[in-house]
């Protein structure tokens, strides 16, 4: 950083925060996360704001070259990153056994760190950043759709009986790469409910797992199928 900052420099950087936070705010904004374009932008351009005071509190007019050398500088910026985690975490939900949010607020986190950057006057490293930021969440989404993730799905079945019941409907699963378990049973009257809990891997760009909802239903007598399938964040 620059002992005195010009108003260029202080111009440069700030326009820099902006266009950095717009790239990867729009990215967001667009796939409708909780932190689009505004969220983002204020945070690196607090960031950078801040780093920007600690640069113009840099200058060593009537100040011993001992007391410059004890000046702890990161304490701003440090203070600045636990703030965010506050805002950070506010975007983290949790329902039931799925967590969503936490690449919103990674991104936040992120972005914080590109606003220092530009605001205390590493350019070059906040345009890495920033490209390397939005590499990550636009062109990397493609590979993440094609990675397998775990699916859970509750199965109810009717039955007058459930012996071999769990067998057939493994033979029925296992051609699609998913394996069913017995969990519980309710009998009344005649009639036997059986629960199972059914789990498989499948990428999320291949869509919905149909056939292994079609083979069931045309199997089994279905009461009630609930499939629990990891978003992305």
């Amino acid at each position: 950083m620059p002992l005195y900052p010009t108003w260029q420099d202080i111009a440069l950087r700030l326009a820099l925060t902006l266009i950095a936070a717009a790239a990867v705010g729009i990215d967001r904004g667009v796939r409708g996360h909780v932190a689009g374009l505004r969220t983002t932008i204020l945070v690196a351009l607090a960031a950078a704001l801040a780093m920007i005071q600690a640069n113009i509190l840099l200058s060593v007019s009537g100040k011993t070259a001992a007391s410059f050398g004890d000046m702890d500088l990161m304490r701003l910026p440090l203070g600045i990153l636990t703030g965010v985690g506050f805002i950070g975490g506010g975007t983290i939900l949790r329902r039931g056994d799925l967590v969503t949010g936490v690449t919103t607020a990674a991104t936040l986190w992120v972005m914080t760190v590109i606003g220092l950057c530009f605001g205390g006057g590493q350019i070059y490293l906040g345009i890495a950043g920033t490209i390397l930021t939005v590499l990550t969440l636009s062109t990397l989404r493609w590979f993440d759709a094609r990675i397998p993730r775990e699916q859970r799905a509750i199965l109810v079945i009717r039955a007058t009986t459930q012996d071999g019941l769990s067998d057939r409907l493994n033979q029925v699963l296992a051609p699609l790469g998913y394996h069913a378990s017995l969990q519980r049973q309710s009998q009344s009257g005649h009639e036997t409910k059986l629960w199972f809990e059914i789990l498989g891997k499948r990428a999320e760009a291949l869509g919905p797992p149909l056939e292994l909802i079609k083979r069931i239903n045309e199997t089994f007598d279905v009461a009630t199928f609930e499939m629990t399938i990891e978003p992305h964040n």
